[in-house]
């Protein structure tokens, strides 16, 4: 289910890129005014967003004891949380085909799946959970989540001027997982379910742009009785299911721009590509290793037998304009898949495309949502293409920028031309960012906050205030993945930059400086309180609320048009805890990047680049005293020493769009520890952009 899912939305992105590889060069500036004779014929795909509620309800059987002892029902609505971006709310794909007849009736088929919002057991995003108490067993907790859902219909409707008003129904299917938990014991069981029903909705779409249509949907999905059998209790539950669905999807629609050229004007205005526009991009990526030495394990240790792990992420870059100079970005995305060791072992991880929250099946997550407000102030005026989460257009080189929202930190802060985005360029967390920038983020890297910048000639001046997650390791349970609610804890961020050139090419240097505040521990504490216990060192036992400094500084330098260089040196507090990002106290690391032009691909990329990432003494003692960090601790550490790593890359275009990498990266002393490793890391990536 899981790969068949998966490579269902990868060969859609992949197809869709097949048919719009020079999407970004062919969407003019301004789009056409809207057409009368929009014909509506012929294949579409495209992304959606919604929003879901519905209910479901139970009765429950004790096997031998008779008729349904026990029922119930839950509403499956979640509302949305900013501070853990879980809701009831969905992404998916959608494909079908539609036949417009001569009197502009219009008849065709659609099929699309969907995935909810990251689904965990602690916080469900479409379902719910009742409570109910078992004479035979006592007071459980019965739950149901829908891990997918999709259907397959036809459509009916009429095209007036340049507008599609549609009714729409079929066949609908649902896959969840029921959970029920005996709340005495924790003793939980966790089947999966099979749901089989039918859809029926209404809806209406129109042009946007050259070949890309915007439609708003309306849509029931029913399902009726089905039964579970939860062995370990000998109880029978059977419930129904039902939802309703809001959603705004895109579609691309094959062949010719089914707006022709010439055609009169009638019905909505189309908006101005000034106003609108989007992008998009999907990644798919293997790493794995072979079986290296490691004599001992921790928790947070990566296993020495050989392991392959793939993540997968797809996302919708959404813009449009406000006002002058406001701008506002929507990124939805769909993740899946998990880190080696779910992304422990090595303090500079082998692969930023993994989170530090998986999961086997796709879900969708709300990763930025922002508005950014830039304000000229004169100077020379530059052109800006269009690129992704930016407008094309003028700016000028002195300007003010507020951004304010949902994004990453290094979306603002510590970026590089050469190693900052680990899609395209180096694949390691440190070395596409300083190992010792502990930026505010959640599970996933994101987080709420704000930032401003102030570009002046050849300098620019940044700072930013961002929300901490509500305990430090940065979301590596399940349970940990939110943001503080309070923003009682939060990060100061500051970061000034000069850009000159050098022998006549360009160049950049940065420094950056972050402080976080909250609830975090001294190592010290932790390791006398091991001494005073006999136990191993807990710093969650000691936390108490303090600051976290660090400082970094960003060098990248152009030495020719198919060569770069960059370099990052990096210092954090080693007496406190890590916040959000990694284990990592000091960090050095430099690299080259290679355009394939001289032998003829120049739009292939070599990149090689090497990291020394080391932690203070009592950082030490507290991993050999049995103390867990955010992704590293073997238990113990008898024999510390720095963490090495050399990592090389190729990247391969398949077209201007689509790029196949190979990664080699070589591990010495992964988790500080001499006697572990040494370990290769060998990855491969497919990425497409438009």
């Amino acid at each position: 289910m899981r790969t068949l899912l998966i490579s269902a939305i990868g060969l859609s992105a992949l197809v869709v890129g097949a048919n719009a590889a020079d999407l970004s060069t062919s969407l003019p500036t301004k789009a056409p005014p809207p057409l009368a004779s929009y014909d509506w014929t012929g294949y579409y795909l495209g992304p959606h967003i919604g929003y879901a509620s519905g209910t479901s309800d139970w009765s429950q059987t004790r096997i031998g004891a008779g008729s349904p002892s026990l029922s119930g029902s839950f509403s499956l609505f979640q509302p949305y949380d900013a501070f853990t971006d879980n809701g009831s709310y969905f992404g998916g794909v959608q494909a079908g085909y539609n036949y417009m007849l001569p009197n502009r009736f219009v008849i065709g088929g659609e099929v699309d799946v969907s995935f909810p919002a990251f689904p965990n057991l602690a916080d469900i995003s479409i379902g719910g959970t009742s409570t109910l108490v078992s004479p035979a067993v006592g007071t459980e907790s019965y739950s149901e989540t829908a891990l997918a859902f999709g259907t397959l219909r036809g459509r009916i409707g009429y095209a007036p001027g340049n507008w599609l008003v549609y009714a729409t129904g079929g066949f609908a299917w649902s896959y969840d997982q029921l959970t029920l938990t005996q709340l005495a014991s924790g003793a939980t069981e966790s089947p999966f379910l099979w749901r089989f029903g039918y859809a029926a909705g209404a809806g209406v779409e129109f042009p946007v742009l050259p070949h890309w249509t915007a439609q708003f949907e309306y849509l029931f999905t029913g399902y009726p009785d089905a039964s579970v059998l939860f062995a370990g209790t000998s109880q029978r539950f059977n419930s129904n299911w039902s939802m309703q669905e809001m959603r705004a999807g895109l579609n691309y629609h094959f062949g010719t721009d089914p707006a022709p050229a010439g055609a009169t004007a009638a019905g909505a205005a189309a908006p101005d590509m000034d106003d609108i526009n989007f992008h998009g991009q999907t990644t798919l990526t293997w790493q794995g290793y072979p079986s290296f030495r490691s004599p001992y394990a921790g928790p947070n240790s990566l296993p020495g037998t050989s392991q392959g792990r793939e993540t997968f992420d797809a996302t919708l870059y959404a813009g449009v304009r406000l006002w002058q100079g406001a701008q506002l970005w929507i990124d939805p995305e769909l993740d899946q898949g998990f880190g080696l060791a779910d992304t422990h072992g090595i303090a500079g991880f082998s692969s930023a495309e993994a989170y530090k929250v998986g999961a086997d099946y796709p879900y969708a997550r709300l990763q930025r949502a922002f508005i950014r407000q830039t304000i000229d102030l004169g100077g020379k005026s530059d052109k800006v293409d269009a690129d992704v989460n930016q407008f094309a257009g003028t700016q000028t080189a002195d300007r003010l920028v507020l951004t304010f929202g949902r994004f990453s930190v290094v979306d603002i802060f510590d970026t590089n031309k050469y190693a900052n985005n680990p899609k395209s360029d180096f694949l390691n967390w440190s070395l596409v960012n300083a190992g010792t920038f502990d930026y505010a983020a959640d599970g996933w890297a994101y987080t709420l906050g704000g930032a401003a910048e102030w570009y002046q000639g050849d300098w620019t001046l940044r700072g930013g205030l961002f929300d901490l997650s509500a305990t430090p390791t940065g979301g590596v349970s399940p349970n940990g993945v939110n943001l503080d609610p309070t923003f009682d804890q939060f990060e100061l961020v500051g970061e000034v930059e000069r850009r000159y050139e050098l022998w006549g090419e360009p160049g950049a240097l940065k420094v950056t400086g972050f402080l976080n505040r909250g609830r975090a521990g001294y190592f010290a504490d932790a390791i006398a309180l091991a001494a005073i216990t006999g136990g191993s060192a807990d710093i969650n036992a000691v936390r108490t609320y303090d600051s976290r400094p660090g400082v970094s500084v960003n060098l990248q330098q152009q030495v020719s048009q198919d060569l770069g260089v960059f370099a990052r040196a990096g210092w954090a507090d080693g007496d406190i805890e890590p916040w959000d990002f990694t284990d990592v106290d000091r960090t050095v690391s430099v690299g080259a990047s290679v355009s394939g032009r001289q032998w003829g691909r120049s739009d292939d990329t070599v990149g090689i680049a090497g990291v020394v990432n080391r932690i203070s003494a009592e950082h030490e003692v507290y991993l050999n005293d049995g103390g867990l960090g955010i992704l590293v601790g073997d238990g113990m550490l008898p024999h510390p020493g720095p963490e090495q790593i050399l990592e090389t890359y190729y990247s391969y275009a398949l077209s201007d769009s689509a790029h196949l990498t190979g990664d080699y990266q070589f591990v010495v002393n992964p988790g500080y520890n001499e006697d572990r490793g040494p370990v290769s890391v060998f990855s491969a990536r497919l990425h497409y952009q438009f």
